[in-house]
């Protein structure tokens, strides 16, 4: 009878060991509606200059004022931002960059910062929880772009970004939880304390 007890009570503990990997800890971060890269850059391309109005970013997933992450840009910001140099001749700048500058107060800029990102611990939980060997993993994609406005009419775009984020990161510490306690007991004995 004593027998038939004891794979009975090593359940728990292999159901335990066997969902371990589920108890690593994995976070998001989405500042988005769009699942994509391509999906963003598609939304800011179809955008016409001189053409689209600003109802087109909310139709097109853009909700200026609602979406987090965001940037107003007033005429000065966008100053800044397109003439950095006394080097830059007029000629060189985007001829809807021009109408926005000429424009001044009539002028605004949106920039607009779109991420999606999941990080996730792979591996064992154990050798993780005890900090020999750590395996996570980052992946998603980050999406910006810039909006020029002038009287609500969209006169310049442009996007910019990384589409595709994978990220490994590898940590392996033979002496595990101790692995860090070295250094300070090698330095308190070197300076005799």
């Amino acid at each position: 009878m004593r027998r038939m007890f004891k794979p009975v009570r090593l359940l728990p503990l292999l159901l335990l060991l066997s969902a371990c990997a589920s108890m690593l800890p994995k976070s998001r971060t989405e500042t988005t509606t769009f699942e994509s890269f391509d999906q963003a850059r598609a939304a800011i391309e179809s955008l016409v200059p001189m053409k689209s109005r600003r109802e087109d970013l909310d139709s097109n997933g853009f909700k200026p004022g609602k979406q987090a992450n965001v940037i107003q840009l007033t005429h000065a910001d966008v100053v800044r931002r397109f003439v950095p140099s006394a080097l830059l001749r007029r000629g060189d700048l985007n001829p809807g960059v021009m109408a926005c500058l000429e424009a001044r107060d009539a002028c605004q800029g949106l920039e607009m910062n779109v991420v999606r990102i999941k990080k996730e611990r792979l591996g064992n939980f154990w050798a993780d929880f005890f900090n020999f060997n750590r395996h996570s993993e980052t992946t998603g994609f980050r999406f910006n772009a810039v909006v020029l406005l002038v009287n609500d009419t969209v006169v310049f775009r442009s996007w910019g970004g990384q589409a595709a984020v994978h990220e490994v990161e590898v940590s392996r510490n033979p002496l595990g939880p101790f692995q860090d306690i070295g250094p300070p007991v090698a330095n308190s004995t070197a300076t005799g304390k």
